[in-house]
Formats: C-alpha cells, structure tokens, sequence
C-alpha cells in the first residue's frame, strides 16, 4: 500500500507497479490510500510505503502498525520522482524479507 497526502499522486506509480506485478506473475497488488484511510487496512497490507512528501508521516504510521508484521517505509525519492513502479516493487520486496 503507498500513502500520500490525498492518494492521487501515487496513482501512476500504482500503475507502474502492478504492470510489473502481473509480469512477473508475482502473488501481490499495489494500490494507493490518502493518509486518513489508512486505519482501514491495518490487518489487510503487508508493506506501506510513504510518498517522501509525507515522510513526516513515518512515526505514526509505524505506531499505527505496531503490533502486527506490517512492514513501513519511505519511497526512495529519486524512484518516486522518476515512477520507478519497478524500483519501488523491489523496495516493497526487500522489506517483506527483513
């Protein structure tokens, strides 16, 4: 799950992702929620990236998910600002394994 500010400039990146999700025939769904409807998912993600314009959000989110195995992080900036979706797939990947 990515997170911004309203949800909606996350969207392209979303896109990106589940291109490279459904190519590599990965078991796994990218999607976008504003900050305020993160509460909704808590027992339904597995990883929540921020968008680095809310990487002030990082403290709360991770006591929002304190308790479970969600994994929280920032996306790398320079993957954000170029829609890496395929970057940000293996950031994703990368904290589901630590």
């Amino acid at each position: 799950m990515l997170v911004c500010s309203a949800g909606m400039s996350t969207s392209l990146l979303v896109t990106k992702m589940n291109r490279v999700i459904k190519e590599k025939n990965l078991d796994a769904e990218a999607f976008a929620v504003a900050e305020a409807d993160v509460k909704n998912y808590v027992d339904k993600v597995d990883v929540v990236l921020l968008g680095p314009q809310v990487r002030y959000l990082l403290n709360k989110m991770q006591d929002t998910f304190i308790g479970t195995n969600v994994k929280v992080g920032i996306i790398e900036t320079v993957n954000y600002g170029t829609m890496n979706g395929e970057k940000v797939l293996e950031q994703a990947m990368k904290l589901l394994e630590n």
